[in-house]
């Protein structure tokens, strides 16, 4: 508005036009960036810092290493902020429990009838693997069907 109060067009009319009222402008005119934005984007600077060298920290060691750089924050403001700017940790959320399962992906092509006709006849295992720290984790589950049916 400042160029247009050069070429003659006074404040008021072109606030008028815009649909603007002057003590904003004026406001704004005097201070551009307001304290609460300059200290939001401080806070989001030192998130991200502590986001980049740790990705795996979820908003809470992201709060606590802004904290530890000098831009306190509550837990809260740093769920904000983070949600805002899509910074997750890599290890992904939580999901929903309870939901029921869906239909099966694919038919049984197999058609194998998991019923025991005694004592010791029918064993079933599932097997899967974990990625930790220190290497490749197994699990094994072994299940002995007694006689009834295990489908």
């Amino acid at each position: 508005m400042k160029e247009l109060a050069v070429d003659g067009v006074p404040v008021t009319v072109t606030c008028r036009v815009l649909k603007l009222a002057r003590q904003p402008y004026y406001r704004w005119l005097d201070k551009p960036v307001a304290d609460a934005a300059l200290e939001e984007a401080y806070r989001a600077n030192a998130l991200f810092d502590a986001h980049r060298d740790d990705p795996e920290f979820g908003y809470r060691f992201l709060a606590d290493e802004a904290r530890g750089a000098g831009a306190g924050m509550a837990e809260r403001t740093a769920w904000r902020i983070c949600r805002d700017n899509h910074w997750w940790s890599v290890f992904g959320k939580k999901r929903g429990r309870g939901r029921k399962a869906g239909p099966p992906v694919h038919d049984d092509l197999v058609n194998r009838s998991f019923t025991a006709t005694g004592p010791n006849r029918l064993w079933l295992a599932d097997i899967t693997e974990h990625a930790t720290a220190e290497g490749k984790l197994y699990l094994l589950a072994l299940s002995m069907s007694t006689g009834s049916s295990c489908r």
